[in-house]
């Protein structure tokens, strides 16, 4: 139990020189062991832990900051936060940089405009925050003026163009958009038609470029490929135009699960079955396509794996700010469920 002192019948916070009188060291010794310097003997360094543990002590952030330069505070910038990919990028960001130690605080932009980018950043980089993540999936804006935004505050991009020389992270959108393609070729299936989201964001247009150049590389034509924006409705809504053009197909990339989940409604609602007569192959492995109707294939993206790559590269940009500018990039899983089959004989 900790053992705090009192002082008139009140509990006082123990100080750092309480933690230096019960570790019999200078209170020197213990700002060290608290700043993780590497100059202290480890036998000192336990003793001055196990002292810590007794007190309850708790550094003074602010005090600690003034010595260090640093706030242990994380700024997030983030466009889309409604949709899944983003939410789940914030939530495990969050998980990662609390196992650090890290505060964080969030904030939304609308559009992902650079004018919005400004101001969002700038509220930032004026107030000493260690570090600012930004979850960037729109290209409204140039890179490079995000860049310049960020000054010398260390900063992770996440969505963003594969090879940008950037400090970034991302999950290699194209390399799960083939595996879907191939998969639907490997069936059998030689007509195609696809549901994209919109394009404005990077990793709906890679998908949708990628799916092409899939089909085409096995020496298929794209069927008709309809945008849409990344809802169930959405999917649903681009699926009945698909039908009304009357264009023949027995398999459809969608690009992501909530659409696919509306196209199946759609498919089905139109007296098709899925898979008999159409297979569905969706994006993201959201928790609920384990159990759609039937159960969807569709594409893995391990966002706790981006969100740890994420805040892994930023702590170490944070030690050392001279890092080369470089892109982490994470594989996708394919999953393979009952929503795809090989087509019926003609």
């Amino acid at each position: 139990m900790a053992e705090n002192a009192r002082s008139g019948g009140r509990v006082r916070k123990p100080t750092l020189e309480d933690v230096a009188r019960c570790a019999d060291v200078s209170y020197q010794t213990v700002s060290r062991v608290i700043n993780d310097q590497p100059s202290v003997a480890e036998a000192t360094r336990l003793r001055v832990l196990r002292a810590i543990e007794k007190l309850d002590y708790r550094p003074n952030r602010t005090a600690r900051s003034l010595v260090t330069r640093r706030s242990n505070a994380v700024g997030i910038v983030s466009f889309g936060a409604t949709y899944y990919g983003p939410t789940q990028m914030l939530v495990h960001i969050e998980t990662a940089l609390k196992g650090r130690g890290y505060s964080l605080t969030f904030t939304t932009v609308d559009g992902g405009s650079l004018a919005a980018m400004r101001h969002a950043i700038g509220a930032f980089t004026s107030q000493n925050y260690d570090g600012v993540v930004m979850i960037t999936p729109v290209s409204d804006f140039d890179i490079a003026s995000v860049v310049a935004l960020c000054g010398d505050t260390p900063f992770v991009m996440i969505d963003v163009d594969p090879g940008e020389r950037v400090h970034s992270v991302a999950i290699a959108q194209a390399h799960g958009a083939t595996l879907a393609a191939e998969h639907l070729i490997a069936l059998g299936h030689r007509s195609f038609c696809e549901i994209s989201g919109p394009l404005v964001w990077h990793d709906a247009r890679l998908r949708h470029e990628s799916w092409m150049t899939a089909v085409r590389a096995a020496g298929f034509t794209p069927g008709p490929s309809l945008e849409s924006d990344w809802t169930a409705a959405g999917g649903f809504s681009a699926t009945r135009r698909l039908l009304d053009m009357g264009v023949a197909f027995t398999a459809l990339s969608v690009g992501n699960d909530q659409m696919a989940l509306g196209a199946i409604r759609a498919l089905r609602d139109a007296g098709l079955r899925v898979p008999e007569d159409v297979s569905v192959v969706g994006f993201d492995d959201v928790p609920e396509a384990a159990y759609f109707d039937p159960p969807l294939t569709t594409v893995r993206q391990d966002f706790e794996a981006l969100g740890e790559q994420t805040v892994e590269y930023l702590v170490a940009l944070i030690a050392s700010p001279t890092i080369a500018p470089h892109q982490r990039v994470l594989y996708p899983q394919f999953v393979v469920r009952s929503s795809t089959a090989p087509p019926r004989d003609p």
